[in-house]
């Protein structure tokens, strides 16, 4: 049996709360997987053209990607950005739907979630907050580093270096996440000799060249870096293998594998690169595929402690990539913070909690009307 309307934790559905369910139902009934953002990135410029209070300057669209100027004050006050991706994973999900206290689609959690929340404050905080508020609505997150549209908006745009404090919505079940840890794809492809499997003296196979190099990975103990009194860990780990093998009966001349290198926010790219090249050595022949630098959790920022203390669900590092680092590269400071559940991420038949998502929007506008 389906209950058609969410309720809130005191048992009364607000009209907010029905507000940031349906935006959350709309959101997931218009499907945005990565790279086929246009139609929802065009859905939100519409629906944020009419809001009640007009915006101070017209909405400014890169790509599939937009910044929205929400609320300007007057000169010396804060600046803050609300910062969520418009893409999904590609995944397998039925139609979007509510049912009891859940909303159902791609993306619910991962994190249209943290899009109904931002679009929902638009409408609904008019221009109370006293300080500098920006929208960024930005496409092709879940893919590989250089192909995010939020490369080019963050080189792009006049205003969003300038801003004080970025806050990513990606989902956090309402926790607030520090930093970031950095990442690095490599490929490396160990190469051997084909022969015979009959006669495999006759050869050199590369599976067993890339053996013993595996095994000492899998053998690698994380390493912890405690960093403004905060827990990361950084690892090395194997992702993907595949073998170039000619036949069954071909002895592989090739094997190659992904090896995923996650780094503590006080590692450089650079040093993080250099060790990966100290690890392979000359055993096989190494390939940067991807680089993702991480970012420190400015643990200390005063707006990140008026955030800390406005009903968050606690305070933890962030151990894995996200586009804070982005802003991080640029001098901007930048958290993580958002109502969706991490657990459902990339899931199959992905939802999130709407209790969770209305907790999220009074905590963001909680803080919002604290700021002076």
């Amino acid at each position: 049996m389906k209950e058609p309307h969410a309720s809130t934790a005191s048992g009364f559905r607000t009209p907010v709360a029905s507000s940031l369910d349906e935006t959350l139902l709309w959101l997931c009934g218009i499907p945005s997987p990565i790279g086929e953002e246009k139609a929802l990135c065009d859905a939100v410029v519409d629906r944020l053209g009419r809001l009640p209070t007009p915006l101070p300057s017209p909405i400014r669209r890169y790509g599939d990607s937009i910044v929205v100027p929400l609320v300007r004050s007057w000169e010396g006050r804060p600046h803050v950005a609300l910062v969520g991706h418009l893409d999904t994973v590609r995944t397998e999900n039925g139609p979007a739907r509510h049912e009891y206290d859940r909303i159902h689609g791609a993306g619910a959690s991962d994190m249209k979630s943290g899009l109904a929340v931002m679009i929902v404050l638009a409408e609904t905080l008019g221009d109370l907050p006293w300080c500098d508020l920006t929208l960024v609505f930005y496409a092709r997150e879940e893919g590989p580093f250089a192909e995010n549209e939020l490369g080019p908006v963050l080189e792009q745009d006049p205003e969003l270096r300038d801003v004080d404090l970025a806050v990513c919505l990606e989902p956090s079940d309402n926790w607030l996440h520090l930093g970031c840890m950095g990442s690095i794809h490599a490929t490396l492809t160990f190469e051997g000799r084909t022969c015979h499997s009959a006669r495999p003296w006759e050869g050199e196979n590369a599976v067993y060249r890339a053996a013993a190099f595996i095994s000492e990975v899998a053998a690698l103990e994380p390493v912890e870096s405690v960093i403004e009194g905060l827990s990361y860990r950084s690892v090395m780990t194997i992702t993907q293998a595949r073998d170039g093998g000619r036949g069954r009966n071909v002895v592989p001349d090739r094997f190659v594998v992904n090896l995923n290198h996650r780094f503590a926010p006080d590692t450089s790219l650079e040093d993080a690169q250099a060790r990966v090249r100290a690890l392979v050595g000359d055993r096989a022949t190494l390939a940067f595929t991807d680089l993702s630098p991480a970012a420190m959790p400015h643990k200390d920022h005063p707006l990140v402690k008026t955030l800390a203390k406005a009903g968050v669900a606690g305070v933890a590092p962030k151990r894995a990539w996200t586009d804070v680092a982005r802003f991080a590269a640029l001098g901007v400071a930048a958290v993580n913070f958002g109502p969706g559940e991490n657990a459902q991420a990339h899931q199959k038949n992905e939802s999130t909690a709407c209790p969770l998502v209305h907790q999220g929007y009074a905590i963001l506008r909680r803080w919002l009307l604290s700021i002076d």
